[in-house]
């Protein structure tokens, strides 16, 4: 699946952006007026290879949880058992990611890819053996309704801090679950994917990323995550430093870095960005959690960051050292640092609206208004 997903990602349509700046060119409007709008509407043209690109409607957040080995090495203050306990959350429509997605119209479901702790078995969250609706069922995409997913690859990942924390075979399977749940999404009807994710302690195995990815210091890469305190955050940056000088990750073998430093919801959100790439279909990028898969998902495919859309830039430094590196700029900055998919919500009626220019503006022609 990873093989076939990566052969079929191809770099934009140079036609089609070329037709978008044409288009642009003759709305009413100034040039250039738009400013950053514009060059994004362009690259959509060119991910989706038409001008205008679809419309983003409607829009889907996966959110992928997971949780971490590295938690035993005291990174985070916040207990594991809080993964499952927001899972639970998510489902029941309470957390800042469903108050967003309710006012977007997106929907939400929810991926249980590596959670350690079982599930709540309060009514609200959907019973794990019962299965998910089917893509043709409208509920897949239906905002009023977060769905779960059970695809748990393993209880959590081991402790990178010790030894790898995955072996390869267990962060392709996590890998190929995001492909499948973008598949699943796009062929519901989805026209952009939002990342999401929950996992207490996973800007650790980010910040480690990172770091692989762009060569950067551990410092350079490493957050506060959930507000640590000072000798906290020295120790976590420690912790990252010395997994990386532990495991040496190659950042050209994509998928060993991810099993030796990454989490099971990066590998998945890696997925998602590959599969959603490979179906022309753009994704909206939310904190630092995304945009550290986003790197693994460059690794694999360098195409794939034109399905690339950076939501806001998270408060971590370690997403701006990643952005920077995927040559995105992000589309807000409200130093949010939550996750969920918060980000990424905020800045889709942004990229709706850079579309619908393109759909619904008249040209000077047509609305017979004078160009200089």
């Amino acid at each position: 699946m990873l093989e076939t997903t990566i052969a079929a990602i191809r770099p934009a349509d140079e036609s089609a952006m070329a037709a978008a700046r044409e288009l642009h060119g003759r709305l009413t409007k100034p040039a250039g007026s738009l400013g950053a709008l514009e060059d994004l509407s362009v690259r959509l043209a060119g991910l989706a290879g038409a001008c205008p690109p679809p419309l983003p409607e409607p829009a889907a957040v996966a959110i992928f949880a997971g949780d971490h080995g590295v938690h035993a090495q005291g990174v985070s203050p916040w207990p594991q058992e809080v993964t499952a306990q927001m899972i639970g959350n998510f489902l029941a429509g309470g957390a800042v990611v469903n108050a967003f997605a309710r006012q977007a119209g997106a929907s939400v479901t929810v991926v249980d890819v590596g959670v350690a702790t079982p599930l709540p078995t309060d009514p609200a969250v959907p019973d794990p053996a019962v299965p998910a609706p089917a893509v043709s069922d409208p509920a897949v995409l239906d905002p009023a309704v977060p769905r779960l997913v059970v695809a748990s690859v393993r209880r959590g990942t081991r402790d990178l801090a010790v030894t790898a924390a995955l072996t390869r075979d267990e962060a392709l399977a996590a890998v190929q679950t995001g492909i499948r749940i973008a598949d699943e999404l796009i062929d519901a009807g989805a026209q952009i994917l939002l990342t999401g994710d929950m996992g207490i302690g996973n800007t650790t195995p980010a910040a480690a990323l990172i770091a692989a990815f762009t060569g950067v210091d551990a410092l350079d890469a490493t957050g506060r995550g959930t507000g640590v305190d000072d000798p906290t955050y020295a120790h976590k940056v420690g912790v990252v430093r010395a997994a990386l000088a532990r495991h040496a990750p190659d950042p050209s073998d994509p998928l060993g870095v991810l099993a030796a430093v990454g989490g099971l919801e990066h590998a998945a959100l890696a997925g998602l960005i590959l599969g959603a790439a490979a179906r022309r279909t753009p994704v909206l990028l939310d904190g630092v959690i995304a945009v550290s898969a986003a790197l693994a998902a460059a690794a694999f495919a360098p195409d794939a960051v034109g399905a690339m859309v950076a939501g806001h830039r998270s408060a971590e430094p370690g997403a701006t050292v990643a952005l920077r590196h995927l040559g995105l700029e992000p589309l807000v900055d409200l130093g949010l640092r939550l996750g969920e998919g918060t980000g990424a919500l905020l800045a889709l009626p942004v990229v709706t609206g850079a579309v619908r220019v393109l759909h619904e503006v008249a040209t000077f022609d047509s609305a017979g208004v004078a160009e200089k």
